[in-house]
């Protein structure tokens, strides 16, 4: 009961995600190209925001979660998050786009996919999956 109560906690905090490394994918789900951008991606239940720094760019985008699904029976080891959100950047473009957190044997897996004319979808390699104060 104690692991249900821990697993069920982690969907009501604030998580942070970093990776040293993104992966864009074609439609076929093989990396086209990838980036050794440092990206962070904090979200809750309401708000997403996401930074990205790499050698050409410095890129900071907001969000504001539309819907948000939580199952995980481990923390941050085993389970599940999918985010649907609207995403402005510094500009005010905004994009939809759904956020798949994964976890399978202790490995997070973390994969964007943004809508518009193609749907561009984007992996981190997931260096640190925890909640933040």
């Amino acid at each position: 009961m104690a692991g249900a109560t821990a697993a069920h906690a982690q969907c009501d905090q604030k998580v942070v995600i970093s990776s040293s490394k993104t992966e864009h994918l074609g439609a076929d789900s093989m990396v086209t190209h990838s980036e050794n951008d440092s990206t962070t991606v904090e979200f809750d239940k309401t708000n997403l925001d996401v930074t990205v720094r790499g050698a050409d760019r410095n890129q900071h985008l907001k969000g504001t979660v539309k819907s948000y699904s939580c199952d995980w029976s481990v923390p941050f080891k085993e389970g599940k998050t999918v985010i649907k959100a609207t995403l402005a950047n510094e500009e005010g473009e905004t994009r939809d786009l759904t956020i798949t957190v994964t976890g399978t044997g202790g490995k997070v897996g973390f994969l964007a996919e943004l809508a518009g004319d193609e749907i561009q979808r984007i992996r981190l390699v997931v260096d640190r999956f925890e909640a933040v104060p």
